[in-house]
């Protein structure tokens, strides 16, 4: 265990100017506030908070940070309270323990949505202070090396949970000396096995290449030498799960893999980097397509570097990345190592310096991610749109201006839109790449400019949810695709309302029902509206709610019974009382009066939430009325479906509705046909040529065979009206092979 004098000089060696006092008081308060606690391991519990505090260290951390370290523990596992460490050492180091004391509370492996509340809890306790995510990442670190302890059970929960959650967040915040080791340590206690067969392998392939790698560092030093370029050479492996997870990418044997050894040249300045690349190319053939250049542009969470691979001695390939000292730092440490952060804290109110935040690309994306959380998502789809900004590589297109947008690998113009403003994502209607017309959903590459067309009427589609691949876009679409859908249900409510209010002889506004607000338990006159919509809402119930004194006088139970028309015109009456009447086109008299008083159904496109029902549908022509469901909107049944005597016992849920469909419209509608036919070659053929005949289009097809002679045939068309369907009846039933078809209605 590290004693107390070892953990002020590990502090002093990069800041001569820590407050040593401070340091120790921490050290002397949380052993004595652990006592003899134990870990699994049979360690001091306190070597723990030492260990991660040692770490920290690693990355040259305030004096705040390393007391909040060794500090974390004690709030959660002992008696010390946040007021006691508010009081002994300072408001900003209560600030950071309370975050690790929340964080230490979160299971991010449960449940789906437990494990994404947890994680937006995490952000959420990170976004004041980035310094609480860099103590929890290495308190995971730490707990990691010494998972081996714990129960086999309890190792997969905790692997699992550091390669979803931990690891790519520390690749993010650039850390990635620290998400390499999660991740193999990860991978050990997961897949033992395979962990020990690749490290045999990697044992057995560098003693056969030590000299290779010493020759091949010994020639590249000389040959940037000669050139007058100060450079440090180093060879290095891959590391276990990088392999293994490039193995499992390409579906590649371990022999097949060729750039198993990497090159890292560190320079002196930004110039070097480019004149050691020349050196490499000049002296080696370059592999093409494996050339990156993160200096010019860099990813975002920094990181900052030339990558490229030649073909080195031997045939090797052999992979190099080429970058300055301060880049090599930032690439390993990450936001940790960011020059700007260090002067973070001087003021001493814990707040993060404005240069961090405007420079630091891997804050900014926390940040970014941190907005998402109010943007309304469920737990479940955060976490989804975050996990997958955390594991993909990026992209980076421009916009016609030259400004650099960064995107996952797989993005499209519309996560582009979005990326660029949430607005220009909402109105996207095309694209252009490099100048040329492009689909929306053409896979964008690197160096790609983008232009986006726009169109102000125009709402994202719900499909485009599944079709993009960042999480701005998905929450974004989601959230427009929602205030659609509310739109919709709220139209229908408004003129649920109006008739309601009308058949009760009562004058309706929304300045009244605004004043009922209160006791319809709701926030604003949308909200009313979108229930009644939705079937949360009875009308009636709203009409008692703005007139107290109105008394609904239809019969209680009343049930939809079917009036023969007059005067050729349908009409539901479904009782004298109760006034509810449906009408539709081609009638006359009382019929026609009444159309006013119905809801138009244009069909599935229109803007109220409408749908057909199921096992059969409703044409235009049919005598139709309409349920509403709580959830779904309004359901449009024929009149003389059977699945109807199911809501004879609500009458609230009934709603006069009328057809408005234009002459010569080409929308189509469902509806379902029975067949008995005979079983020979070529029936299905005859049958479904006579549809097409007549231009109906076919849904679907079941078919079952009753007895030797006879098949069964259910067939879900699409057509204009009930004229068109009834013509199509008339043919198939005069055809020799096909016995009898009717019209099925649910």
């Amino acid at each position: 265990m590290m004693r107390q004098y070892e953990l002020v000089e590990r502090v002093k060696r990069y800041n001569p100017a820590a407050n040593e006092a401070l340091l120790n008081r921490a050290y002397v308060y949380a052993m004595r506030a652990h006592g003899t606690q134990k870990r699994a391991s049979g360690d001091p519990f306190f070597a723990h908070p030492l260990e991660v505090a040692a770490i920290l260290t690693d990355l040259r951390l305030d004096d705040a940070t390393i007391v909040a370290a060794v500090l974390h523990d004690t709030v959660e596992d002992t008696a010390a309270t946040l007021d006691e460490i508010r009081a002994l050492f300072s408001p900003e180091i209560g600030a950071l323990v309370d975050g690790l004391t929340k964080l230490k509370r979160l299971d991010l492996v449960s449940k789906r949505a437990a494990q994404g509340e947890n994680f937006r809890k995490l952000l959420l306790a990170v976004a004041a202070d980035v310094r609480v995510l860099l103590v929890k990442l290495a308190d995971r670190l730490h707990n990691m090396r010494t998972l081996h302890h714990m129960p086999p059970e309890k190792r997969i929960r905790i692997g699992e949970e550091t390669l979803d959650i931990y690891a790519p967040l520390a690749g993010r915040m650039g850390m990635q000396e620290l998400r390499d080791e999660l991740e193999d340590l990860a991978f050990r206690n997961l897949k033992p096995e395979i962990y020990g067969t690749i490290t045999q392998r990697l044992t057995d392939l560098s003693a056969k290449s030590e000299r290779l790698v010493e020759s091949i560092e010994q020639d590249l030093t000389a040959k940037l030498g000669a050139r007058g370029i100060n450079a440090e050479v180093s060879g290095r492996q891959k590391r276990p799960y990088s392999i293994w997870s490039k193995m499992e990418r390409k579906s590649v044997a371990f022999e097949q893999l060729s750039d198993i050894f990497g090159f890292r040249v560190v320079v002196d300045t930004v110039a070097d980097c480019y004149g050691a690349l020349g050196v490499v190319h000049t002296s080696w053939p370059m592999v093409p397509g494996r050339y990156k250049d993160y200096i010019s542009t860099p990813k975002q969470n920094d990181y900052r570097s030339i990558h490229t691979t030649v073909i080195g001695p031997k045939s090797q390939r052999v992979e190099l990345q080429i970058r300055t000292a301060e880049m090599d730092e930032i690439a390993e440490y990450g936001i940790a190592a960011h020059a700007h952060y260090k002067e973070a804290n001087k003021a001493g109110d814990g707040s993060i310096h404005p240069k961090l935040a405007t420079e630091s690309g891997a804050y900014q994306w926390l940040r970014r991610t941190i907005e998402l959380l109010a943007e309304g998502d469920s737990p479940e789809e955060f976490l989804e749109h975050t996990k997958l900004e955390l594991f993909q590589d990026q992209v980076f297109c421009f916009t016609p201006k030259g400004r650099l947008i960064a995107l996952p690998r797989g993005a499209t113009p519309i996560d582009f839109a979005y990326a660029v403003h949430t607005d220009i994502g909402n109105t996207a209607v095309g694209a252009k790449i490099n100048g040329r017309m492009a689909p929306l959903l053409h896979e964008l590459a690197n160096g790609d400019e983008v232009e986006i067309a726009r169109s102000d009427g125009q709402t994202p589609p719900a499909a485009w949810e599944s079709l993009v691949v960042t999480g701005k876009a998905r929450a974004a679409i989601r959230r427009a695709t929602r205030s659609a859908v509310r739109r919709q249900y709220a139209g229908l409510g408004r003129q649920i309302l109006d008739r309601a209010f009308e058949r009760a002889g009562k004058s309706f506004s929304e300045d009244k029902l605004r004043g009922a607000l209160p006791r319809l338990a709701r926030g604003s006159t949308e909200d009313v509206f979108a229930a009644v919509g939705r079937g949360e809402m009875f009308s009636g119930d709203v009409v008692k709610a703005v007139y107290p004194d109105y008394k609904d006088e239809r019969r209680a139970g009343g049930s939809a019974v079917p009036q023969p028309p007059a005067n050729g015109a349908g009409r539901l009456s479904r009782s004298k009382d109760q006034t509810m009447r449906l009408t539709f086109p081609g009638g006359n008299g009382a019929a026609e009066e009444g159309q006013a008083d119905a809801i138009p159904i244009r069909g599935l496109a229109g803007d109220l939430p409408v749908s057909f029902a199921p096992n059969g549908g409703a044409v235009p022509g049919d005598r139709i009325v309409g349920i509403l469901t709580p959830g779904i909107g309004v359901t449009i049944y024929p009149i003389q479906s059977a699945a109807l005597a199911a809501f004879d016992n609500e009458p609230d849920r009934w709603l006069d509705v009328r057809w408005d469909v234009e002459a010569g419209s080409s929308e189509r509608f469902p509806a379902r046909i029975g067949l008995q036919s005979i079983n020979e070659p070529g029936t299905l053929a005859q049958i479904a040529q006579v549809i097409a005949d007549h231009d109906g289009n076919i849904d679907n097809v079941s078919m079952k065979r009753r007895t030797q002679d006879f098949t069964e045939i259910v067939i879900d068309l699409s057509v204009w009206d009930l004229q068109h369907l009834n013509a199509i009846i008339a043919e198939l039933r005069g055809k020799r092979a096909v016995s009898r078809v009717d019209r099925v209605n649910g």
